[in-house]
C-alpha cells in the first residue's frame, strides 16, 4: 500500500475556507491562555539571571509549538475529521506542556520534554501522511524538517533527564537547532533543503491567526492583572496600578491592530517570496512581540504586589516588557513596509532611556514606572493613529 493518507485534506484552493481561521484552530489556542498564565506567574516569581533564562526558553518553546501547527494549518484543512482530530489531539498534548511549566526546570522537566516532543514531532510526521499522495513538494519538505525535529527531540529528552546544569545546555542547543533549521532550509544530505521562499502561503490566514494570539497574550495578562488585583485590598495604589495595566493593555492593542495587523496579509500577498516574508515577519519578529506581551503582564503584577519597590530589577521588571514590545512591532512594520514607525522609534527609546534613569539617577517606583510605562505606550498608539491618518491608510482593528 502506498504511503499516505488516501482522503485529500489540503485546504481547497479558490474557496472561503481557503483564508479561514476555523473554530477548531481557535479551541487549540485556548489552551495557550493557560501556558502564558503559567509563563507569566513563573517569570514574576522567578526574577533572577537564572529565572530570566529559564523564562526565555519557556516563551521560545511555547511560541516555537504555538507557530508552527499555524504554519501547518496553513496548508492542511481542519474542516476535514482526520485534521480536526489532529488538532485536538494536539491540543491535549500542548495542555500537558503547560500543565509542566511551573515545575519544567525541576520534577517536571520529563513532562515537559515528552510533551513538546510528542507535539512537534507528531505534528510534523501528521503533515507529511497527509500531503504525502497530494501534494509531494510540500511533503518531501517536511519530511526534512521531520529529520531535524527528531534530532532536536533528542536533546529535549536527554536534558530532562539530567541534573540542571546539563539540562539548561542541552534545551537551549534543541531550541537553537530548531532555529537554525528554519534559517538554513532544513538541509539532509542528499536531500536538498526548503525553499521557503517558495512555499505558497495564504497570507490572510497567517495574519489572523497570528493577530488572534497577540489579543490572547493581551487578554492573559489582563487575566493575572485581576487576578492579582482582586487578591489584594483596594486601595490607591491598587486601583492606579490596574488602571495603568488597562491603559497599557489597550494601548498595545491599538498600536497592533490600529494599522499593523493589517498590512501582514497585504504584504504576504504581494510578496514574490511569501514563505521567506512570513517567516520573517511572524515566525521570528512576533516571538518578540509575544515576549514582551507576556512581560507586560509581569512588570503589572509587579506594580500591583511591590508598588514602593525600586531599583534597576523593578524597572527592567515594569518596562522591560513595553519596551520589548515595541520594539518587535518596530521590526514587524520595518519588514512588512521598508519604512520605520517614527512614534514606535520614539517610544522605545523613551523607555530605554526610562530604565536607565531609573536605575541609576532617580529611583523611580514600580508603580510610578507602571503610570510613565503606559501613558507612553498611550502616546506611541496616539501617534501611531496621526501618521495613518496623515498617510491616508484605512484601520485595520
Amino acid at each position: 500500500m502506498p504511503f499516505g493518507m488516501s482522503r485529500d485534506v489540503m485546504r481547497p484552493v479558490d474557496s472561503p475556507r481557503t483564508d479561514r481561521v476555523t473554530y477548531v484552530e481557535l479551541f487549540f489556542d485556548l489552551v495557550f491562555v493557560f501556558a502564558l498564565t503559567q509563563l507569566s506567574t513563573y517569570l514574576y516569581e522567578n526574577q533572577t539571571g537564572l529565572g530570566v533564562l529559564e523564562g526565555v526558553i519557556m516563551v521560545c518553546a511555547l511560541w516555537w509549538a504555538w507557530v508552527s501547527t499555524t504554519w501547518v494549518t496553513n496548508w492542511l484543512d481542519p474542516v476535514t475529521l482526520p485534521v480536526r482530530g489532529a488538532v485536538i489531539a494536539l491540543a491535549f498534548v500542548a495542555l500537558v506542556m503547560s500543565v509542566a511549566i511551573a515545575e519544567a526546570f525541576g520534577e517536571r522537566a520529563w513532562a515537559f520534554a515528552v510533551a513538546y516532543v510528542v507535539l512537534q514531532v507528531g505534528r510534523t510526521g501528521f503533515i507529511v501522511w497527509a500531503t504525502a499522495r497530494h501534494d509531494r513538494p510540500v511533503a518531501r519538505d517536511f519530511a526534512l524538517v521531520l529529520v531535524w525535529t527528531v534530532a532536536g527531540g533528542v536533546l529535549w529528552i536527554v536534558g530532562a533527564l539530567l541534573p540542571l546544569p546539563w539540562q539548561l545546555p542541552l534545551w537551549i542547543a534543541a531550541l537553537g537547532l530548531e532555529l537554525l533549521g528554519t534559517a538554513l532550509g532544513f538541509p539532509v544530505p542528499g536531500r536538498g533543503r526548503v525553499l521557503i521562499g517558495a512555499w505558497d502561503l495564504s497570507g490572510p490566514h497567517i495574519a489572523e491567526r497570528t493577530a488572534l494570539f497577540v489579543l490572547i497574550a493581551l487578554g492573559e495578562g489582563l487575566l493575572v492583572s485581576g487576578f492579582a488585583f482582586v487578591a489584594k485590598e483596594s486601595s490607591a495604589d491598587t486601583i492606579i496600578a490596574m488602571s495603568a495595566a488597562f491603559v497599557a493593555a489597550a494601548a498595545c492593542w491599538w498600536i497592533y491592530f490600529d494599522h499593523g495587523e493589517r498590512i501582514g496579509s497585504e504584504a504576504i500577498d504581494a510578496s514574490d517570496e511569501p514563505g521567506r516574508l512570513a517567516r520573517t515577519a511572524y515566525t521570528w519578529i512576533h516571538l518578540a512581540i509575544i515576549g514582551g506581551v507576556v512581560m507586560l503582564s509581569v512588570g503589572d503584577k509587579e506594580a500591583l504586589s511591590h508598588p514602593h519597590e525600586h531599583g534597576l530589577a523593578p524597572a527592567l521588571g515594569v518596562l522591560g516588557g513595553p519596551l520589548l514590545f515595541l520594539i518587535g512591532t518596530t521590526l514587524f512594520r520595518w519588514v512588512l513596509e521598508k519604512r520605520w514607525a517614527r512614534s514606535q522609534v520614539a517610544g522605545a527609546i523613551a523607555l530605554a532611556v526610562l530604565i536607565g534613569v531609573a536605575a541609576t539617577l532617580v529611583p523611580l517606583d514600580a508603580l510610578t514606572l507602571s503610570v510613565l510605562a503606559s501613558a507612553l505606550l498611550a502616546l506611541v498608539a496616539a501617534g501611531e493613529t496621526l501618521e495613518r491618518v496623515r498617510r491616508g491608510r484605512r484601520s485595520g482593528g
